[in-house]
Order: structure tokens, then C-alpha cells, then sequence
């Protein structure tokens, strides 16, 4: 028996999305529950950066990307605790949500996948490749080959969210430093 449409599924298999592949791990209340679990309240608190912190964020040789930035601060009886800052990167094509728990004094406490979307470099969501981050604040490179290890078939993956979190590092401490946050 022959089949006549098989070079149409061959195409349809072909241009696939890459999407297909997409797993939401947590939602963005779940990562912040997760990140500070002894918080009783999560106030969500808008950051915007003006045109002078973004370029203090330049002159440290970070990209901001953007001016504004969803913030949770983590409260436990009406104290702070910390913050959790949501982004998103590309990985080699799609993008990748994450959040990033900050302490007090300015250091990662955790960073956890939201959603990974690519058909590669998933191990980026590994709780050790993810350990790596905790504890590093403004003072560390935060850059992969220098305190951070690559992960080889997730290059990209590691990369760019070993940047972003870089990035929300320093983000935090410029908006902490402008009295934007505590």
C-alpha cells in the first residue's frame, strides 16, 4: 500500500513550532511562595527606573533592557523580607520566565524556572545549576565561566539567564540604593 500524503506530514513535523515543547513549571505566586516560604504576604510594587539609573545600570556594564520591572516584595508580619523580580530571556529562540528571590542584603537567595519553552537546555532548570546563584550579590560576576558553570547543550540557555539574573542584581541594588526599594 502507498501512501500519497506522507511527504505533507514529513513538512508538518518539519515546521513544528518549537513552542511544542513548552512545560510551565510554576506560577509566578507558587515561585515566590517557594523562594520565601515563611512570608505570610506578597505585596506586588511597581519599579520603574528613571533615565539616571539606567544609566548608573550602563556605567556597571548591565543592559537594563527595560525601565520597568514586576516586583513582589515578600512580608512576614508587615516586615520585608525580601524581593522577587520576574523577567524573562530567550534561550536559543523562545523565551524563558524565571524569578529571582533577593534578600535584604542584596544577595540571590533563589532563582527558579517558570516556564521553559525551548526543546533544549531544559538542565538549566536543575536545582544544582540553579544553587550556583545563591548568596552572589553585586560584588560577584555572576557570569558563566567565572563563578557560574556552563552546562554543555544549554549553553545559550545558561548564558542568557545567568545574564538576566545579573541583571536583576544589579537592578534591585540601583532601585535600592534610590530609595525605590527597601
Amino acid at each position: 500500500m502507498r501512501f500519497e500524503f506522507a511527504p505533507i506530514a514529513l513538512a508538518a513535523s518539519v515546521l513544528a513550532p518549537t513552542s511544542a515543547h513548552a512545560i510551565d513549571y510554576l506560577t509566578a505566586e507558587q515561585a515566590a511562595k517557594l523562594i520565601f516560604p515563611d512570608a505570610d504576604a506578597f505585596e506586588a510594587r511597581p519599579l520603574t527606573l528613571n533615565a539616571a539609573q539606567l544609566q548608573q545600570l550602563d556605567a556597571q556594564g548591565v543592559k537594563a533592557r527595560s525601565a520597568s520591572w514586576r516586583v513582589q516584595v515578600a512580608k512576614r508580619g508587615g516586615a520585608e523580607l525580601g524581593v522577587v523580580v520576574y523577567d524573562a530571556v530567550v534561550g536559543k529562540v523562545e523565551l524563558i520566565d524565571y524569578a529571582v528571590g533577593i534578600a535584604l542584603d542584596g544577595s540571590v537567595k533563589q532563582v527558579e524556572i517558570l516556564s521553559y519553552r525551548e526543546s533544549h537546555g531544559f538542565e538549566v532548570r536543575l536545582p544544582a545549576w540553579r544553587k550556583q546563584f545563591v548568596g552572589k550579590g553585586v560584588g560577584a560576576p555572576i557570569r558563566i565561566g567565572d563563578d557560574i558553570d556552563n552546562i554543555s547543550g544549554a549553553t545559550l540557555s545558561c548564558t542568557h539567564v545567568t545574564d538576566g539574573v545579573r541583571r536583576i542584581v544589579a537592578v534591585v541594588a540601583v532601585a535600592r540604593h534610590g530609595g525605590l526599594l527597601a
